[in-house]
């Protein structure tokens, strides 16, 4: 896959107090305008008949980008790589898959699959294979962050996924996250 649009690198976050930890806070607005920016890019390439959600983080911006592309089809597939939602969590050994039922038939379908942030890579790459041993005629990717101080791949975030919001080196916060909230009045 080759990158079709990529926002600008954005600078690190701020570390929260007595951590080493850097966050990247992102507020609706910002995740908006990924998701305006990403869909603008997929229109140029063509719009999918379907768009799948990497559950758990990549359902607000899967919905969002179908929202924005006028899909109706958006499925769901469980890809975890983390143990928990905590900053710099340990990682499974292998992304872990739970009930790839869910993503239903796509067989010979044109998909984008999405999610919130690239950290390794892993997960995502592993949520493609998985739709692309589905059946599916056509398989880009989307998602809002790429974390590069993580990044494991092969080759660089750009020619991996298809289309990214933006690069950071740090942990991002979500607007929708139950931690958000908390991230931030520790980084206050």
């Amino acid at each position: 896959m080759s990158t079709r649009a990529t926002a600008a690198v954005s600078p690190d976050g701020a570390a929260a107090p007595g951590s080493s930890v850097r966050y990247r806070h992102l507020g609706w607005d910002d995740v908006q305008a990924q998701a305006a920016r990403i869909a603008a890019a997929v229109r140029t390439d063509g719009v999918p008949q379907t768009v799948v959600a990497v559950v758990r983080g990549g359902m607000v911006p899967a919905v969002l980008l179908a929202h924005q592309l006028g899909v109706h089809d958006v499925r769901a597939l469980e890809v975890t790589h983390t143990v928990d939602d905590s900053a710099n969590a340990a990682k499974t050994p292998e992304p872990t898959v739970r009930n790839p039922a869910s993503l239903g038939g796509i067989d010979g379908l044109d998909v984008i699959v999405v999610d919130d942030v690239a950290g390794t890579g892993q997960a995502l790459a592993r949520a493609v294979r998985i739709v692309q041993q589905a059946g599916a005629a056509r398989v880009r990717s989307a998602v809002l962050v790429v974390n590069e101080a993580n990044w494991t791949g092969d080759r660089p975030p750009g020619e991996t996924v298809t289309w990214i919001g933006e690069t950071v080196r740090g942990w991002v916060v979500f607007p929708w996250e139950a931690s958000a909230s908390a991230v931030a009045e520790g980084a206050s």
